[in-house]
C-alpha cells in the first residue's frame, strides 16, 4: 500500500512537531498526561522516529522504534491524527520501519495495543499467547 497522494514520510526528530505529538500522546491511554520533555527525550534516544505529513504540511502521524538494530525492535507511540484514520497510514508507517535497512537483521518485532490489533494483524503481528513459549518467558516490571 502506497501513501495517499501528496503525503510524505520523514525520518528523524528534526521534523517532528512536538507540540502536536505531545497533544496526541498526552491524551492516549498508554501515556495520559505525559510531559512534552519526556516525549522529546524518548524520541532523541529511539532507534528511529517517523512522521507522516499531509499535503498541506501538517504532521498527521508519528511512531518511534526502540531497538538494538540487530535482533529486537519495539514499535511504540504509533499515532495517526483522528481526522486521517482509516487510510492505512499506520500500516504504511510500520511497513516502512520494518523494511528499513537499519533493521534488516531484526527478527523479533513487538508492540503493545489495547485496541488496534486489526491494524497490525495483517502485517503478521500475533498475540504472544499464540506463540507458545512467550507467555512463559516474557516478564514485565512497571515502576510507578
Amino acid at each position: 500500500m502506497d501513501l495517499p497522494s501528496g503525503h510524505v514520510i520523514r525520518e528523524g526528530i528534526e521534523c517532528v512537531h512536538f507540540d502536536r505529538v505531545h497533544a496526541w500522546l498526552s491524551s492516549s491511554y498508554w501515556t495520559p498526561g505525559i510531559a512534552r520533555e519526556r516525549i522529546e527525550h524518548a524520541s532523541r534516544h529511539s532507534a528511529l522516529v517517523l512522521s507522516v505529513f499531509a499535503p498541506d504540511g501538517a504532521q498527521i502521524g508519528f511512531l518511534r522504534v526502540v531497538s538494538d538494530k540487530a535482533r529486537f525492535a519495539y514499535l511504540c507511540d504509533v499515532w495517526i491524527d483522528e481526522a486521517h484514520r482509516g487510510k492505512g497510514l499506520a500500516r504504511i508507517m510500520v511497513r516502512h520501519v520494518m523494511a528499513h535497512p537499519d533493521f534488516a537483521t531484526v527478527t523479533t518485532w513487538t508492540l503493545a495495543t489495547k485496541d488496534a490489533q486489526s491494524v497490525y494483524a495483517p502485517l503478521g503481528f500475533r498475540d504472544v499467547r499464540e506463540e507458545g513459549a512467550f507467555p512463559n518467558t516474557w516478564m514485565v516490571l512497571r515502576k510507578s
